[in-house]
C-alpha cells in the first residue's frame, strides 16, 4: 500500500512543510544537509513527532491527520525503524532484540522466538543469537537492527543514516546486503543518508531537502545532472558510472571502460568520479591516459565561479572547471572534446 506524507511540523527554528508518495516495493533516499528536517520526517512516519498540520497514511489507514482529530500511537503503527546508532537492547540477547518488536505486537513469547531465529538465519546470523549487542562488529549490529524492523512485518520501513556508524571496509559489504534485503520488501522504504553512492545503491530515487523544503527529487541520475542548488550540486554532483567491475577495470553496458585503483573489485558495480576530477581538452591530451573518452558537449551550466559542463558520448560525466578554464577551451553545446580522469581519482564499490 502507497505511504502518502503531507507532514507540516515545526519544531525550533525548523518550519517542515513538506508532502511526498513513497509506492509499495519502492525505496527512496532522504538527502539534505544538517538542520534540514530529515529526522524529523522519519520520526513523524513512526508516531515519535505529532503534526501540526497535514496527514500521513499508508493506504486507507491513517496514522497522523490533526484536521480530523485522527492520531496513532506509534506501537499501534505498521512501521519497521532502524536508527542511525541501531539503539539495540544492550541488556538483551541479539535473539531477544530481534523478538522484541514481535511481541511489543503481542506475539506469543514462543513464536516471537521462532520467528526472530528464522530472521537472523536470513541476515547469517544464527550464531550469535545468544550474544549480547556489545559483543558484535558494527555491520552484525547493523543486521541485528534491520531483523528487529523487519520481523512484524511493516508496511513501512524508515532506515536513519543506516551504514554511518561502519567504517569504510565494512560498509561496502554490508551496503549490499542490505540491497539485497530491500529488493525483497514488498512495503514501502525511506531511507535517510548524506551519501550519494549509498543513495544509488538503496534507493529508486531521491528526495532533497533543504531548509524545511523539498528543493529537488527524481532519479539521482536526473538530480546530478541538474542540481538546482549549491547544497546538491556539492553534494551529489558526482558521476555515478554503473556497470560490471573486474579487477581494477569497470565496463558498462555500452562498453566504456573505466579503470580504477586500489581494492580489487568483481561484480556489479558504480565507480564515483568528482566533476572537479575531469579535464577537458579540444585535442587528444599527450600520452593518452587510460580514462580518457571522446565526449560531446551536451550542455554548459555556469554560476558564479564554477562552471558544469554535461558530457555526452560513451559516457554521461559532468566536468566541473572555471570560467578561464571555459574561455581557453572556447567550447560550445554541440562541440567536440576529450575528456581524462587519472585512475587514482576514481572510487569503486561494489552494489
Amino acid at each position: 500500500m502507497t505511504l502518502a506524507a503531507a507532514i507540516g511540523v515545526r519544531l525550533g527554528s525548523l518550519d517542515l512543510d513538506v508532502s511526498f508518495t513513497i509506492e509499495p516495493g519502492e525505496s527512496v533516499a532522504l538527502l539534505g544537509p544538517n538542520g534540514a528536517g530529515k529526522s524529523t520526517v522519519l520520526r513523524a512516519i513512526a508516531g515519535l513527532v505529532p503534526l501540526e498540520s497535514g496527514h500521513i497514511a499508508v493506504g486507507a489507514e491513517v496514522f497522523d491527520e490533526p484536521s480530523s482529530d485522527r492520531y496513532l500511537h506509534p506501537e499501534r503503527r505498521n512501521v519497521g525503524m532502524v536508527f542511525q546508532d541501531y539503539l539495540l537492547f544492550q541488556q538483551m540477547s541479539v535473539l531477544e532484540n530481534v523478538a522484541f518488536g514481535l511481541r511489543a505486537r503481542g506475539v506469543s513469547k514462543r513464536e516471537a522466538r521462532a520467528l526472530a531465529a528464522q530472521w537472523l538465519e536470513r541476515v547469517s546470523l544464527s550464531a550469535y543469537s545468544r550474544q549480547r549487542p556489545g559483543e558484535l562488529s558494527g555491520g552484525q549490529a547493523q543486521r541485528v537492527a534491520l531483523a528487529r524492523a523487519l520481523a512484524p512485518d511493516p508496511q513501512v520501513l524508515l532506515l536513519d543514516e543506516p551504514l554511518a556508524a561502519l567504517d569504510v571496509g565494512t560498509r561496502g559489504e554490508v551496503r549490499r546486503d542490505l540491497r539485497r534485503h530491500l529488493d525483497s520488501f514488498s512495503g514501502c522504504t525511506l531511507v535517510v543518508t548524506h551519501d550519494p553512492v549509498d543513495a544509488y545503491a538503496l534507493a529508486d530515487r531521491v528526495i532533497v531537502l533543504e531548509a524545511g523544503r523539498i528543493s529537488q527529487q527524481g532519479t539521482l541520475a536526473e538530480v546530478t545532472a541538474q542540481p538546482r542548488s549549491r547544497y546538491v550540486a556539492d553534494l551529489v554532483g558526482v558521476n555515478l558510472i554503473a556497470g560490471t567491475m573486474h579487477r581494477h577495470v569497470l565496463t558498462t553496458v555500452d562498453g566504456a571502460t573505466v579503470v580504477t585503483v586500489g581494492d580489487v573489485v568483481d561484480g556489479p558495480a558504480v565507480a564515483v568520479v568528482r566533476p572537479q576530477s575531469v579535464s577537458l581538452y579540444r585535442t587528444l591530451p599527450d600520452g593518452s591516459p587510460r580514462n580518457t573518452w571522446a565526449s560531446v558537449v551536451s550542455d554548459i551550466d555556469q554560476r558564479g565561479d564554477r562552471v558544469r559542463v554535461l558530457l555526452g558520448g560513451p559516457l554521461h560525466l559532468v566536468a566541473e572547471i572555471t570560467p578561464a578554464a571555459l574561455a581557453a577551451l572556447d567550447v560550445r553545446p554541440g562541440d567536440e572534446v576529450w575528456a581524462t580522469v587519472k585512475a587514482s581519482e576514481i572510487s569503486a564499490s561494489v552494489r
